[in-house]
């Protein structure tokens, strides 16, 4: 396993994250996994993921449907990209039960917030970042963001 960690300390260096990390092609077929407090941080990197990847229009947080599904059309191949939000889950066995299985086995990037409320349900991820606040004696709006690869995959994401 490799692991990195930065602090962000403005959205502008979440969004440089977001931007390297979808430069690499094999983003595009990556398992992403984000933990964190709420607040944290997980929706604003997605948002900024996904405009760097290319989706156009609203991002919007799939709190309440759950999941969001995006399609993004470049010269050379289209991009499937799922953004999943497990918040709302009582109970882990809701994600078979909300079909989930197959959409995990299609080609494409998954993002999934609230990992834990699938846990046991959800594969093991090519990433998982962690994003943690830090107390600041100036007020700063600090966090310490931990990157794990759990695959190659996720090795040659964070190398690359």
């Amino acid at each position: 396993m490799i692991s990195r960690s930065f602090l962000c300390d403005s959205l502008s260096s979440l969004q440089r994250f977001a931007d390297q990390l979808a430069s690499q092609p094999l983003i595009e077929e990556a398992n992403i996994q984000l933990n964190g407090e709420l607040g944290s941080g997980k929706s604003t990197f997605t948002r900024f993921l996904l405009q760097s990847l290319g989706v156009k229009g609203t991002i919007k947080s799939p709190t309440y449907a759950v999941m969001e599904e995006y399609l993004v059309h470049t010269p050379s191949k289209d991009i499937h990209i799922w953004h999943f939000d497990f918040y709302r889950f009582n109970d882990p066995s809701e994600w078979e039960d909300a079909g989930f299985r197959d959409v995990f086995l299609m080609r494409g990037l998954k993002i999934s917030e609230w990992p834990e409320k699938a846990k046991g349900y959800l594969s093991q991820p090519d990433l998982w970042i962690d994003f943690q606040f830090i107390d600041s004696a100036q007020g700063e709006d600090l966090r310490n963001i931990q990157i794990n690869a759990l695959s190659k995959r996720g090795e040659a994401l964070i190398s690359g």
